[in-house]
């Protein structure tokens, strides 16, 4: 007969006093433990159902990559959001732990703007001209996890389109701040002046939700959290760098790879193809028109000025 080792026996005591204390019962979980089946790696990832969800609607090969891509894109912004709602209901929040968390948001966004040659660089051209056609009118404007992102980052009236951002600053009214963010105005037809479909689309599947999250936030979005720190902990060279870091992250890299994508496949002879989105890819992305800022006290009015504006003219001329 084995001797139960003295650790063993600890972890039991340990696990029948935790069940106890929840009015469960540690016979049955242990007979749970020894039915149960051994845990896999394709189980434990849901693999199958994984590598089931890449549905092309055209028959061109290189549709696949489009999919897949922008999949692991959305899965990154889920780690992102996971990032930013613990900071949030951190119960307390100091500099150590807010720069550590905003270092890995940062690093998810820099796994992504790297990796985004796979876009630019990754597909036939000829290909993806025709295959985007069956994919009207969806759009990756239409991402809603990059724009709770943004709510998550910085107060509804920073995300206002720049040219009405200073009349909104002190507007407390969110529904009307809203309808004045930035990226509505990506969603007008350049040549109708009317909502696009793909806007419509959006507004009508989660204004509400969007809505909702920004009022949940305020006080409690990442600037306000900064901004309620102690000023020895605002202070914090490292916290303000991770800041810093992560308003060009979003704000200026991760536009600007996009740009790189948009010229390689939707200029031809110096004539730009719309976006699936019925948008002008040219006056939406580039950083230096929106000047969007998460943490705006923390950049100089030169830096403001200058905004993303050197990376856009070298890549567009």
């Amino acid at each position: 007969m084995s001797v139960i080792k003295p650790e063993i026996a600890e972890k039991v005591r340990q696990l029948e006093e935790k069940f106890r204390n929840s009015g469960q019962d540690l016979g049955s979980y242990l007979d749970g433990l020894l039915y149960d089946k051994y845990l896999t790696y394709w189980d434990y990832i849901e693999l199958d159902t994984l590598l089931s969800l890449q549905k092309p609607k055209t028959h061109f090969p290189d549709e696949e990559i489009f999919i897949g891509y922008h999949q692991i894109t959305e899965l990154y912004f889920k780690l992102v959001l996971h990032e930013m709602k613990q900071l949030v209901e951190a119960e307390e929040l100091k500099a150590d732990l807010f720069t550590e968390r905003l270092n890995r948001i940062v690093r998810y966004f820099h796994i992504l703007t790297h990796s985004f040659d796979v876009m630019i660089k990754g597909m036939d051209r000829e290909q993806f001209l025709k295959f985007r056609m069956a994919l009207l009118p969806a759009s990756g404007f239409q991402s809603a996890q990059f724009r709770m992102i943004e709510i998550y980052a910085t107060p509804l009236q920073n995300l206002v389109l720049q040219a009405n951002r200073e009349a909104y600053c002190t507007n407390d009214n969110l529904q009307e701040v809203y309808q004045n963010i930035y990226w509505k105005r990506g969603g007008i037809s350049s040549d109708t002046g009317e909502k696009t479909l793909t806007l419509r689309q959006f507004e009508q599947k989660y204004d509400d939700e969007f809505l909702r999250l920004s009022h949940k936030l305020q006080g409690k979005n990442l600037l306000a959290l900064y901004d309620k720190l102690p000023q020895e902990e605002k202070n914090n060279k490292n916290l303000i760098s991770a800041l810093r870091n992560l308003d060009v992250a979003v704000n200026v890299n991760w536009l600007l790879v996009h740009i790189g994508a948009a010229q390689r496949y939707l200029v031809a002879k110096k004539h730009a193809v719309k976006a699936t989105g019925g948008t002008n890819w040219k006056e939406f992305l580039p950083p230096s028109f929106q000047k969007i800022f998460f943490f705006p006290e923390l950049w100089s009015e030169e830096e403001k000025k200058e905004w993303g504006r050197q990376w856009v003219e070298e890549m567009i001329n």
